[in-house]
């Protein structure tokens, strides 16, 4: 198959490729882990891809984040 024609079916079809893709990765988890080992990393990840996209958001997220945990100031 053509590049540009496997670029139209993704195109077309994306959001069941990743679908299926998400669903195949939680499946070999469960199966090579456990589903409570599973759920742990799959929170795991949620929580990182989270954090991630807020630091890309807002470059003072941690520390902001740290000053509503820690009384201002202790962690500098």
């Amino acid at each position: 198959m053509d590049k540009q024609k496997l670029y139209e079916v993704y195109k077309h079809h994306k959001g069941e490729i990743l679908g299926a893709a998400i669903g195949l990765a939680v499946a070999a988890a469960i199966l090579l882990l456990g589903v409570i080992k599973a759920v742990f990393v799959i929170i795991c990840v949620t929580v990182g891809c989270y954090m991630g996209k807020r630091l890309h958001q807002d470059k003072d997220y941690i520390k902001n984040l740290l000053d509503r945990i820690l009384p201002p100031g202790t962690y500098r």
